[in-house]
């Protein structure tokens, strides 16, 4: 009994040490000169951009994994997608890859004297230093969460309802709306609440392919290492309490989503 005790206070203290603390440090900070210079900094037009553009990106990025994550996750589970373990090993990429190597890469890829990027150039396509470079940089990154949520369940699952709805006659459209989709949705959603949580964070590849241009390609993160930069304390403390409140809307949100997910 005392052993178990002692586990679990050492457990807690140990989230205490490395969540709560800093976490609560970040809202003394914020607060600490009163509400009004934190609504005044949260109000200025370069902290409206930044919080617009990360909506923005996210919005973007987020939808497009999910119909990624959707078709590779079925197709990785009913095994109908060729070279299917290279996929796999492809999707969990972002995971091990640090997101500035993700960055050089899609900056060696869209740069000019990049494979794509003279070409691009030259029609007047532009894609780092601007929304369409971000967008890449966050779906690269919150890629495989989708994915990863989905398989599972649809492995457990089996195929057995799909092969039933078959043989009544029902079409695979019909099949997927109709099987596939409701089986699967609070994982979906779980995935969806984590993409959109790591679009919202992202730091290390928007960094490399924005170029961190104020009222431009600025997003929230970068706003609070910009601020920092710039000795500007309050304004870099209120960026990051909004950051704060958004991954604990995340942790509610997926709080709820598992517990759907464990109960139907």
């Amino acid at each position: 009994m005392a052993s178990r005790l002692l586990l679990r206070a050492g457990a807690l203290g140990y989230l205490a040490v490395l969540l709560l603390v800093p976490v609560g440090m970040v809202g003394y900070r914020t607060f600490e000169h009163g509400v009004g210079p934190v609504v005044d900094a949260l109000s200025t037009p370069a902290a409206k951009h930044a919080l617009y553009l990360s909506v923005v990106v996210a919005a973007i990025a987020v939808p497009l994994d999910v119909v990624f994550g959707i078709v590779a996750g079925i197709a990785l589970a009913r095994g109908r997608m060729p070279f299917g373990r290279l996929v796999n090993l492809l999707v969990n990429l972002p995971f091990a890859m640090s997101p500035v190597v993700i960055g050089l890469a899609l900056f060696t890829l869209y740069g000019r004297g990049g494979w794509f990027g003279d070409w691009l150039v030259a029609h007047g396509i532009g894609v780092l230093f601007s929304v369409p470079g971000l967008v890449l940089a966050t779906a690269f990154v919150a890629l495989p969460f989708v994915v990863r949520e989905i398989v599972p369940v649809l492995d457990e699952l089996g195929t057995s309802q799909e092969q039933a709805a078959a043989t009544l006659g029902a079409g695979p459209w019909t099949t997927f709306w109709r099987i596939t989709l409701p089986s699967i949705r609070w994982a979906l959603a779980y995935g969806v609440v984590l993409s959109t949580a790591r679009a919202l964070g992202e730091y290390g590849a928007v960094s490399i392919v924005s170029g961190d241009i104020v009222g431009r390609t600025q997003t929230l993160p970068l706003l609070v290492e910009e601020r920092f930069r710039n000795f500007d304390d309050t304004g870099a403390y209120s960026a990051g309490f909004a950051l704060a409140v958004v991954s604990l809307v995340v942790v509610a949100a997926m709080t709820v989503l598992s517990r759907r997910k464990e109960h139907p």
